[in-house]
């Protein structure tokens, strides 16, 4: 999915006396009555409508207001949703959802067909400008649409009646189902849509969703705060009444915090823990460590007239100790990216070591042929600046390849950092030298790591960079029934990027999570995405 950021006790009192969170921490345990979830994040949410959203933090919210026709467990199975049933036609081209009786909206409107259909085909309208809208390009007809050489009537989803949403793909696809349980599938309340182009900017009854919970408050930049919507289908089912949801920058403030018990849970796809209370949480046996379908990376504009150059590209990506960065810096069982997919990935598991780590010699001979061909004399005259999200980790990180670069190269090295919402916003626009991401798979399959640099305006490539050998390979992989062979094709597609260097992947993410003891199945899935209708509040505090 998704973009996505990373985040002593005495500081942590002393936040919480003025803190929302600190009134109404003591209730959570206590009151039996009244079960409610603390929680922390990294940032202002960029937005909160379905069809624009990119990262965690947004969707973070977005996936407990709103539903799917389908859900994830946290084994990765697909579970019916706003849809109770499905049929798949015997070529796997067409499916035909029934939606479930009962299934309304926050305001009282029953969900219908009629309600995805326009929210997908919005999600493809050109004027919406959606980033992620190519993960609707399995659909008949979405790209040519999206792309404007198409007309809406020719994308394959049609409301057959208020019940039935009939589906046509433009390919089978194995994980279709899995899609459909992502944010960018789920529906939105056309009337409310139609009638205010800012419907999505704040909360309160204008901000009509079909989830678990409602929106109820949000105060920018300082909290918000969900609760349980009474209109949904599976509402006795939902053991949470209310998740408050402070927005704290620095992951040590939420540290404290958690220390101090005014914060539940840290971990994805909230407030990460601070690398520097990693080695206590494990010590005292409180840290968990889960599989994680995720990728750190440094992306590095094609654009630019240093970072154009594919040796510069290579000197950089070669010139990074990444063991010693996951031993000595993020310390939580990372392993070192060799690649653009990671292992947790089907058919991915093997190693490809397209490229040695910490690899100096190398480094040296591309940076050396970098600079005559830039026309610079010596390595002391070129300058990269790295740009951060603000975060203390993201920071301590860059300092990490600051440094190293600086060593083993000769270059000058700058780093700076930009408020979460306005750092997406330069990335969009290619306002960057070289930006660290991270990336979540958004379902099972390595698709989800590279078909956003299908071309150079791809929503989420954010690099410039595109290859037509690249990109005919991915076309081929979609295509493609033979699960062995759309591999082998998606591992070439890997190797051209990856020789290429558009992205430099510098970890595979672990899950690092810890978890008060009064809080019930609270666990991330290997997505990184947590059902809150699922989590409640134990009676033994």
């Amino acid at each position: 999915m998704k973009k996505f950021l990373k985040k002593a006790v005495l500081l942590g009192a002393a936040l919480l006396a003025f803190s929302p969170i600190a009134e109404l921490s003591a209730a959570t345990v206590a009151a039996q009555e009244e079960q409610v979830l603390n929680l922390a994040i990294g940032s202002e949410p960029p937005t909160i409508d379905p069809a624009l959203a990119t990262d965690s933090t947004s969707g973070a919210i977005i996936k407990n207001v709103f539903e799917g026709l389908t859900a994830m467990n946290n084994e990765g199975e697909v579970l019916p949703a706003a849809a109770e049933s499905w049929e798949v036609s015997e070529d796997g081209l067409t499916y035909t959802f029934t939606l479930r009786d009962g299934n309304v909206w926050s305001n009282g409107d029953p969900v219908t067909a009629s309600d995805f259909e326009f929210a997908w085909k919005r999600v493809l309208n050109p004027e919406t400008a959606s980033q992620y809208a190519s993960i609707l390009y399995v659909l008949e007809g979405a790209e040519a649409y999206n792309s404007g050489e198409g007309e809406a009537d020719a994308v394959g989803v049609t409301a057959v009646d208020e019940k039935t949403l009939e589906v046509k793909l433009a390919n089978p696809t194995s994980f279709f189902l899995e899609l459909t349980a992502f944010y960018t599938y789920m529906p939105v309340h056309q009337a409310t849509v139609e009638a205010d182009a800012n419907w999505a900017l704040d909360a309160g009854d204008a901000y009509v969703s079909n989830g678990p919970f409602s929106l109820q408050e949000w105060a920018h930049s300082s909290h918000y705060v969900l609760v349980k919507s009474d209109s949904y289908w599976d509402a006795e089912n939902v053991a949470l009444d209310t998740v408050n949801v402070q927005i704290i920058e620095a992951e040590s403030t939420a540290n404290a915090e958690f220390q101090a018990g005014g914060i539940d849970y840290l971990g994805s796809p909230y407030s990460t823990v601070s690398l520097d209370a990693i080695d206590l949480y494990r010590a005292n046996e409180e840290l968990n460590v889960a599989p994680y379908a995720a990728i750190y990376w440094y992306k590095l504009n094609t654009t630019d007239e240093v970072t154009s150059n594919v040796n510069i590209r290579k000197a950089l990506a070669l010139a990074i100790d990444r063991q010693g960065l996951v031993d000595n810096i993020t310390k939580g069982g990372q392993l070192p990216a060799l690649g653009l997919v990671p292992p947790t990935i089907a058919g991915f598991e093997d190693d490809r070591d397209y490229f040695a780590d910490a690899d100096y010699d190398a480094a040296k001979e591309y940076l050396a042929t970098g600079l005559e061909e830039l026309g610079l004399a010596d390595a002391s005259e070129l300058t990269i600046n790295i740009s951060i999200n603000t975060s203390e980790a993201h920071s301590t990180i860059a300092q990490f390849i600051q440094e190293g670069w600086a060593q083993n190269l000769g270059i000058n090295v700058n780093i700076d950092n930009t408020e979460w919402q306005v750092y997406l916003e330069r990335l969009n626009v290619l306002d960057f030298q070289v930006a660290r991401m991270g990336w979540i798979a958004d379902y099972n399959d390595a698709s989800s790591f590279l078909d956003m640099y299908r071309t150079a305006d791809s929503g989420n490539n954010d690099t410039g960079w595109e290859n037509e050998e690249f990109k005919s390979l991915i076309d081929q992989a979609s295509a493609e029934q033979d699960p062995a062979v759309r591999t082998d094709l998606q591992l070439q597609a890997e190797a051209i990027m990856v020789d290429e260097m558009p992205v430099i992947p510098l970890y595979y993410y672990t899950n690092l999570y810890v978890v008060q003891d009064h809080v019930e199945n609270m666990s991330p899935d290997a997505l990184g995405n947590i059902n809150l209708k699922d989590v409640s509040i134990s009676s033994g505090e």
